[in-house]
């Protein structure tokens, strides 16, 4: 006898859609468009955890996390309209980081779609907006369409190069119910294999080169062996600015911060960039205004990216598209079998050299006080595989050069985007990805009143990360800009903060004050330890920190 199937809602659709893709979780804010998903949801809380927010920008922001600290999809829900207006920041923080985002969100009815009649949420072309923001972007029509374009939407999340996807489906289309095929899960393509021309090509620039550099970014987390294994056989030290850090930690011999990466890159020949946009040589130590097509100052680059599209963006002179695991196999086997005819490095030279570079900058890095002095601190206390969360404050901004990521994927960051307040509601989606391990976020007094409210969430929702909020009393880029640029004509930049430790503690949330490392250091390990959200206020005097740009943007 056959079995009759139950006609289910789209929302019930999308969510049976989700777990046949294996997601456990969502994060989300739900809203009257957006009901008989989270009904589903509720239905099926033994198949997938749903994490409640304040803020809709802040459910993005936790899947951004999510997902940025695992390379799983991140997945989350908000309303239409402004709902997704709010969480486009983390839409776009995605789309920068490469990180694999889904958003599922409501429309307006189907007869009022493009109508302009102002009904409840309604935007021009909100799915063209999506698409804008993301990697791609579809409608959801019927409840029967719903597991082929869900699964089309993990196809295009994780195929090539990773990066959000949008999901809408109209409040009255989501409702409606109808006999769907039970789902199977989406069939993601395996990467390319390298061309065998491109791999020669490069591999023979590299066994030639006499000072090699090798620059790593978010496309090359899942290749930290192959990049290490590379780096040994060129005898190549490796640098990040932040999506790539830890792939090597900059305590390996050939591991070196951008710092000590600018001092060394005037003697480099060659440089091979594995998932990277290069920002390094192309932005941060050229002065940020002048769009470069290729690598200045006469230097070979070598890249490896998996999207053919950045290979135009900054031309390479041996380009190979190609997944970066996949890619520096070839590119290693190849150049094994070069070397022989190659002119030999002194690795031993080339190591004194490095460590000679880190001596030097290290006195230079030392100066940029108070916020290296913390940083070790929180170094010190944090455990390799924890995770830090750089936010844009003083002590963020100097953890590009000061801050030594141990592991691949534990430096999170908001990326070129530079979305302030991404911190501390990103935290709580890297802890809940990552239960067993510790999470501390470093914020910025301003950065941290963006999104303040997720304190309650952290509260409710159980979920222990450590918010060190950095308090000068301003928004201190901005206002030592005003102070050495614009005469100290000082507008819009100071700032009136609450009591934050009374604040923490209004949500029911542990806090403590401090005014120095030593004090940092002290609290640090019980706040661990804790598995609750705390709250440390670090009281900094305003203008009392010392510009880390000199490290990040050198002028020579």
């Amino acid at each position: 006898m056959l079995q009759v199937r139950d006609a289910v809602s789209g929302g019930r659709a999308i969510v049976d859609a989700l777990i046949a893709n294996g997601v456990d979780t969502l994060f989300g804010l739900p809203g009257v468009q957006t009901y008989p998903l989270f009904d589903a949801l509720a239905l099926s809380a033994d198949r997938i955890r749903t994490y409640g927010a304040r803020h809709e920008q802040a459910s993005g922001y936790m899947a951004f996390g999510y997902a940025r600290s695992t390379g799983r999809p991140g997945v989350f829900s908000v309303v239409p309209g402004p709902g997704i207006l709010n969480a486009g920041a983390a839409l776009i923080t995605a789309l920068g980081c490469c990180a694999p985002v889904l958003l599922i969100t409501g429309n307006v009815p189907t007869s009022f779609e493009g109508r302009g009649r102002g009904h409840l949420h309604e935007i021009p072309d909100q799915l063209g907006l999506l698409r804008r923001m993301t990697k791609w972007s579809a409608r959801i029509e019927r409840a029967e369409d719903a597991p082929d374009l869900v699964n089309e939407a993990f196809r295009q999340m994780l195929s090539g190069r990773p990066g959000p996807v949008a999901l809408e489906m109209a409040w009255d289309s989501m409702g409606e119910t109808a006999i769907v095929e039970p789902p199977g899960a989406a069939i993601i393509p395996p990467p390319p294999e390298p061309d065998a021309a491109e791999i020669d090509a490069a591999a023979r620039l590299l066994v030639t080169a006499r000072r090699p550099m090798i620059m790593a970014g978010s496309g090359a987390q899942h290749a930290a062996e192959e990049v290490r294994a590379i780096a040994t056989l060129l005898d190549a030290p490796v640098t990040a600015l932040r999506g790539g850090r830890g792939i090597v930690a900059e305590s390996d011999p050939l591991g070196l911060s951008s710092a000590v990466a600018h001092r060394l890159y005037k003697e480099t020949d060659v440089v091979l960039g594995v998932g990277t946009r290069l920002e390094l040589p192309t932005m941060r130590w050229t002065g940020m205004m002048t769009y470069h097509e290729r690598l200045p100052g006469g230097r070979k680059l070598v890249r490896i990216d998996i999207d053919p599209e950045e290979l135009v963006r900054l031309k390479a002179d041996a380009p190979v598209v190609a997944d970066a695991k996949l890619g520096l196999r070839a590119l290693i086997a190849a150049i094994r079998r070069l070397e022989a005819d190659a002119p030999g490095r002194d690795g031993a030279t080339i190591r004194s050299e490095i460590c000679a570079a880190k001596a030097a900058v290290e006195s230079e890095i030392a100066k940029i006080q108070p916020e290296v002095n913390y940083l070790r601190a929180i170094r010190a206390a944090l455990p390799d595989d924890g995770f830090f969360l750089t936010e844009l404050c003083q002590a963020g901004f100097a953890s590009y050069f000061a801050w030594e990521a141990k592991l691949p994927r534990t430096y999170v960051s908001e990326g070129y985007q530079g979305t302030l307040g991404y911190g501390f509601p990103t935290a709580l989606g890297v802890k809940v990805a990552n239960p067993g391990r510790k999470v501390l976020a470093v914020c910025g007094d301003g950065g941290f009143l963006f999104g303040l409210q997720e304190l309650a969430t952290a509260a409710q929702e159980g979920i222990g990360v450590v918010a060190v909020v950095f308090d000068n009393g301003a928004y201190g880029n901005v206002r030592r800009d005003q102070r050495t640029r614009f005469e100290g004509r000082f507008i819009a930049s100071d700032l009136r903060n609450p009591d934050f430790p009374k604040l923490a503690e209004a949500f029911g949330i542990e806090a403590h004050s401090v005014r120095s490392p030593a004090e940092l250091t002290d609290i640090l390990p019980k706040a661990l330890a804790a598995e609750e959200t705390v709250l440390i206020h670090v009281v900094v005097p305003r203008d009392g920190e010392a510009s880390p740009w000199p490290l990040i943007h050198p002028t020579s």
